[in-house]
């Protein structure tokens, strides 16, 4: 495999979620939710894909971290691939810049006065960017191409 083209591709960061925000599923991530999934896998188990789709695998995340505000990843865009490539079009041109997770719930509890749902446990399965992210402060923060 030729390392040139690897080392070519762009990276970029960002919140894939963001901590006790009220998102348009009346879903609220608490801090800690992903704790045992991220001791769980390894960075590349967690997939980087298109707008949710699993056709569409885009990339692959280079580091995941839960800070005090929410899921922080670095990740690389796979520029051989189409779709990866228009991508990198779009968020570079701030065309879009939504970061959306899909996950499994393990724990949550609901609260019946606020009508949310408080995650507490998250399985995580991948990671999109998005046009619109159900978290609207789930967003590309930087974008670097090398």
């Amino acid at each position: 495999m030729n390392k040139d083209i690897i080392n070519k591709n762009p990276m970029f960061s960002g919140y894939a979620s963001v901590f006790n925000v009220v998102d348009q599923h009346n879903d609220i991530v608490a801090p800690g939710a992903f704790k045992k999934t991220l001791a769980n896998n390894k960075p590349e188990n967690i997939k980087l894909l298109w707008q949710h789709n699993h056709d569409y695998p885009i990339g692959k995340i280079i580091k995941i971290t839960e800070d005090k505000k929410g899921l922080k990843i670095e990740a690389e865009l796979i520029l051989a691939v189409k779709k990866a490539s228009e991508a990198f079009a779009l968020i570079s041109n701030k065309a879009i810049c939504g970061l959306s997770i899909g996950f499994n719930v393990v724990k949550a509890v609901k609260n019946r006065k606020t009508k949310t749902r408080i995650i507490t446990e998250i399985d995580l399965l991948e990671i999109s960017l998005v046009t619109f992210p159900a978290n609207k402060e789930s967003q590309v923060m930087t974008i670097k191409s090398i």
